[in-house]
């Protein structure tokens, strides 16, 4: 009984974590969003012709003890969370994890830029969505962090669009802003999780679904 009790408890820690791409540690896993207002919204201004649209971007870490993925986050700022935890708040696709993971066809600096993105874990989140202000979101981690090995940002930032196809501005962003008492950044330049993921020094690795 004991045996089989052992056997169950090893099944279902196996179980937590999707059967997925073999990663390397700085690969970039993309998320398709949940049903969030900030999601929705990310989604509404960034979406492109393709099925898949991600609003949300982490790097992953392993070392001997579990995966892991270094994100920054609306609820918890630049953290450090196990893979499960981040595959399983992925809008689901098919039952599974909308998860795709993409890796640099260059990776001679990754290193140093894992090693840097790690410097950053316990700062706040970038509500804001403004370049150098010691706050990050998801895709600014990774466009500061992503670096070649001469020092030059390897991901480009370009103009932000906040408003939804139509020409619109989502509630969700008027809202916010006017809680922070900032003017909407529309035009700064800055990144998204889509543009990101479509950029030409990534290649897919696999996904999750």
């Amino acid at each position: 009984m004991r045996s089989l009790l052992y056997i169950g408890i090893l099944f279902f820690g196996l179980s937590c974590t999707p059967e997925g791409p073999q990663l390397h540690t700085g690969d970039l896993l993309f998320q398709v969003g949940a049903a969030s207002a900030m999601e929705e919204a990310i989604t509404a201004a960034t979406e492109r012709d393709s099925t898949l649209n991600f609003t949300h971007v982490g790097i992953f870490l392993t070392n001997n003890a579990a995966d892991s993925v270094l994100e920054a986050t609306s609820d918890g700022g630049v953290r450090i969370v196990p893979l499960a935890d981040f595959l399983n708040r992925a809008g689901h696709i098919a039952g599974r994890p909308g998860v795709v993971a993409m890796r640099l066809r260059d990776t001679a600096g990754v290193t140093l830029s894992v090693k840097r993105a790690r410097q950053y874990a316990g700062l706040p989140y970038d509500y804001s969505y403004r370049p150098d202000n010691g706050r990050f979101y998801c895709s600014e981690l990774v466009w500061e962090s992503y670096r070649d090995t001469c020092g030059r940002r390897i991901f480009p930032a370009r103009p932000m669009n906040f408003r939804a196809a139509d020409g619109t501005m989502p509630a969700f962003w008027t809202e916010l802003f006017e809680k922070l008492g900032e003017p909407i950044p529309e035009g700064v330049p800055g990144t998204n999780p889509n543009d990101m993921a479509r950029e030409g020094v990534l290649t897919e690795v696999g996904r999750y679904f």
